[in-house]
């Protein structure tokens, strides 16, 4: 049995991304992608169903970085965290957000077809469904704050994915806007000073925390 050649597949997915990015999934034509692979249109069924298929595979790599963060997350033992370890997780001002926009920056075309340019894929909601992951692991930080005491606030899971689809609406937008890095690095800081999830939930950082 023959190997298929895959030589035409990075030019293929390059050209797809090239157009996905600039026009979106649904105004994007597999002429336009073929085109600018230099392929045919029967080449590229010979490796791709179509337009989802081609896609999919363009965004794959993102999501697969993406979804290793949330397994991450979801693999921790939060109940094997420090006190001072658990009230850090809620800090704003040790780092956390600049590696957040550093790891997304550094896979920004994916980024920005998954939340801006999937209408029409299965990942059209994507912002949603990204939030709806993130709740269910933030959630469980929360509710073991609350069990050791060191937070009386509790917000039900509705209340909890409504306040981080806010809060990450203030990470995609720069990525939807097209910022550079420089511009990124100031919106962080803004983004830092603005949710103050200490206040929010009533916690009190330690002095190990506060020097971070």
């Amino acid at each position: 049995m023959s190997v298929p050649d895959r030589s035409l597949d990075p030019k293929i997915l390059e050209s797809a991304k090239k157009e996905f990015l600039a026009n979106g999934f649904e105004k994007t034509s597999l002429k336009a992608i073929c085109d600018g692979a230099g392929v045919t249109t029967g080449a590229l069924y010979k490796r791709y169903d179509g337009k989802e298929d081609l896609f999919a595979a363009v965004v794959a790599p993102t999501l697969r970085d993406l979804n290793s963060i949330i397994e991450e997350k979801s693999n921790l033992d939060v109940s094997a965290l420090t006190d001072e370890e658990l009230i850090d997780a809620w800090n704003m001002q040790n780092g956390q957000m600049e590696w957040w926009f550093q790891y997304l920056y550094e896979r920004r075309d994916g980024f920005v077809l998954l939340i801006a340019r999937a209408e029409g894929t299965a990942y059209s909601s994507f912002q949603h469904d990204w939030v709806e992951k993130m709740s269910v692991a933030t959630g469980e930080y929360l509710n073991e704050a609350i069990r050791r005491g060191l937070t009386s606030i509790a917000v039900t899971k509705e209340e909890l994915h409504i306040l981080l689809s806010a809060f990450w609406s203030t990470i995609y937008e720069p990525f939807i806007h097209g910022f550079t890095w420089e511009q990124i690095e100031e919106h962080c800081k803004i983004v830092c000073n603005l949710f103050d999830w200490y206040k929010t939930f009533g916690m009190t950082p330690t002095d190990e925390t506060i020097s971070h």
